[in-house]
């Protein structure tokens, strides 16, 4: 499965963004509330500067304490971003994700920011495509 078919089944929810100068408490917030497990850092919704993820939080939280919820977003953000194409496939994205041990992967065209996609996204879009294979080859083996 392609990941513009991934983001088509997703809907158009946008993605979730914060502003590098917001608070880490106010990206907790974010995240509670719409239940996500990471935000886009951008200026503009499109051009992304990094991901904030419930990880970096955690991690952040068990080093320093709760001093850190009054940080800048920018300063605890994963900045090494990888990013994918819409013509990768779902198997394309499981590798990176597992290479690189992430698990939200901005969808990219030119420098700009189209979707994202998670693990949990990939994952559904790989069980699809195998599902449909498997139907395909018993229709072959049972003749229909």
């Amino acid at each position: 499965m392609l990941v513009q078919q991934i983001l088509r089944s997703k809907g158009d929810d946008g993605v979730a963004t914060i502003a590098p100068d917001e608070t880490v408490s106010k990206a907790v917030e974010v995240l509670a509330a719409r239940r996500i497990g990471a935000l886009v850092v951008s200026t503009d919704g499109k051009h992304v500067l990094g991901i904030v993820s419930e990880r970096d939080i955690v991690r952040e939280l068990g080093r320093r304490g709760p001093a850190c919820l009054s940080d800048r977003v920018d300063q605890i953000m994963t900045a090494k971003i990888v990013g994918c194409s819409r013509d990768e496939t779902a198997r394309d994205v499981l590798q990176h994700m597992t290479d690189g041990r992430f698990r939200h992967m901005p969808v990219l065209e030119g420098d700009e920011m189209i979707g994202l996609v998670s693990i949990g996204d990939a994952v559904k879009g790989r069980l699809a495509e195998l599902s449909m294979e498997n139907e395909a080859l018993e229709g072959m083996i049972k003749g229909f």
